[in-house]
């Protein structure tokens, strides 16, 4: 009988201190601030709308390279081929502007299409040629139609 009460007071102890437990929250307090810097994303990714001093279509090359292309370009972020980088930019300058045009505007890999951008066909051949040429490419923008 003895034992009887001692495993009820353990089980009785037990479901107190599990209570009390959830009564205080039900979890130990720490660092919330430091554990949701240690989650948080890397890096954060946001394409800028055209600027407002070049009307859409009259867009340079470099004005929509720095404005939306550097997001990856830049770093390399997700495999994107580093501006300036020659072997990573030698197999697609070999594809020329068309190639390089049909995939820019279908997109590729992680690249939404046109590179996520509203440029059209014209700005996006002349923002290829600009990338291309800086990364020891030699290709010339299509003539104004």
């Amino acid at each position: 009988m003895l034992q009887l009460n001692i495993r009820t007071l353990a089980t009785a102890g037990a479901l107190v201190l599990s209570v009390s437990v959830f009564a205080m929250g039900g979890r130990p307090k720490g660092d919330e601030e430091g554990t949701n810097s240690r989650i948080a994303p890397v890096a954060h990714v946001e394409l800028a709308a055209p600027s407002a001093g070049a009307a859409a279509g009259s867009r340079s090359g470099e004005q929509i390279y720095k404005t939306i292309c550097a997001a990856c370009h830049e770093a390399g972020v997700a495999n994107a081929p580093k501006l300036g980088d020659k072997t990573a930019w030698a197999p697609r300058i070999a594809l020329g502007l068309d190639g390089l045009l049909k995939s820019a505007i279908a997109g590729k890999n992680a690249m939404p299409p046109k590179g996520g951008s509203d440029a059209n066909d014209a700005e996006l051949a002349r923002t290829i040629v600009y990338m291309a040429n800086k990364s020891g490419g030699n290709l010339k923008e299509p003539a104004a139609k």
